[in-house]
């Protein structure tokens, strides 16, 4: 029988929301800071507390039984009205000093964070910014659950609760191996990827799914060859070595070419590209703020000459 006058902990609930979210007890504990034993006891006293199974537990995975899944969207409403009193007693009104805590993409993270760290250093110097770099899934996860306040994405994202404020534009590049025909091209037509083999990120990145978006909206089926990077720079190091070619955003461009190895073009108007923008939970009623810094991110990464203000 469960105890009518149990009242659920704070820790209990973000737990179990975690791991709804992560479906994996080791990633729901890294999300939180916690050690696996403590998120583990905390689920554990939520459930005999309330009387109710939440999960059920497998060798391999973790899946919310019917009532974990009905109690979900009640639990994480309480987790963010949390956040929201505890922001509030913090200084709601400041939310752009403290910890920040931003989840960038891993295809945005190493060729803007230098110049982005530096200036927000200068512009916000009362922030400070804890940086998360996960692919898109992983981050919205992270941003439902409380645990980022941030992310960088590309957009659109069109996830209910999210707000979506676009930054700027930037192209994709032709990234090829030295000496290819291609090499130093300005006008290439996106059907030229038909017989070219195109080398992609693993499933999960973003940058996959625009550059085959590229190709549909081109009208051609890309040679795909069997090799899959698992990172930007890894696929950079193949086309290097004469595996294939593959789409670089303009913002990685002299950084993967700084070597003189990799030879590059770009396509003919109207060029293909993407929109990255600022992601935040509507929530956590920070509009304004996180707007403001989001123009911030904008003045700062258009300094580097790749991007486009949207």
């Amino acid at each position: 029988m469960p105890d009518k006058t149990y009242q659920p902990t704070v820790a209990g609930l973000r737990a179990f929301v975690a791991l709804a979210h992560r479906r994996h007890f080791g990633s729901a504990a890294a999300d939180l800071g916690v050690s696996q034993p403590s998120l583990s006891q905390a689920l554990s006293a939520l459930e005999a507390g309330l009387g109710v199974a939440l999960v059920e537990r497998t060798t391999r995975r973790v899946l919310l039984t019917a009532d974990g899944a009905e109690l979900l969207p009640r639990a994480i409403a309480v987790t963010e009205a949390v956040d929201e009193f505890t922001a509030a007693a913090a200084g709601a009104g400041r939310p752009l000093r403290g910890t920040l805590r931003l989840g960038v993409i891993p295809t945005v993270a190493p060729y803007i964070l230098p110049t982005l760290l530096r200036g927000l250093g200068e512009r916000l110097p009362d922030l400070a910014p804890r940086v998360v770099e996960e692919q898109t899934t992983r981050l919205v996860e992270q941003l439902r659950a409380g645990s980022l306040d941030v992310a960088l994405l590309a957009l659109p994202v069109e996830m209910p609760g999210l707000v979506e404020v676009p930054i700027y534009r930037e192209d994709f590049v032709l990234a090829l191996p030295s000496g290819h025909a291609l090499a130093g091209r300005r006008r290439v037509d996106p059907t030229a990827l038909a017989d070219l083999p195109l080398l992609l990120l693993d499933e999960g990145h973003c940058l996959r799914d625009q550059a085959l978006e590229v190709c549909r909206l081109a009208g051609v089926r890309p040679d795909l060859g069997q090799t899959r990077a698992a990172s930007l720079t890894t696929a950079v190091h193949c086309v290097v070595g004469g595996l294939g070619v593959t789409l670089i955003p303009q913002t990685a461009v002299a950084s993967e070419t700084a070597a003189g190895d990799l030879a590059t073009a770009t396509f003919a108007a109207p060029r293909p590209g993407r929109r990255i923008g600022l992601v935040f939970r509507g929530a956590a009623r920070h509009d304004d703020a996180y707007r403001e810094l989001a123009t911030v991110i904008g003045d700062l990464v258009e300094r580097t000459g790749a991007v486009t203000r949207i």
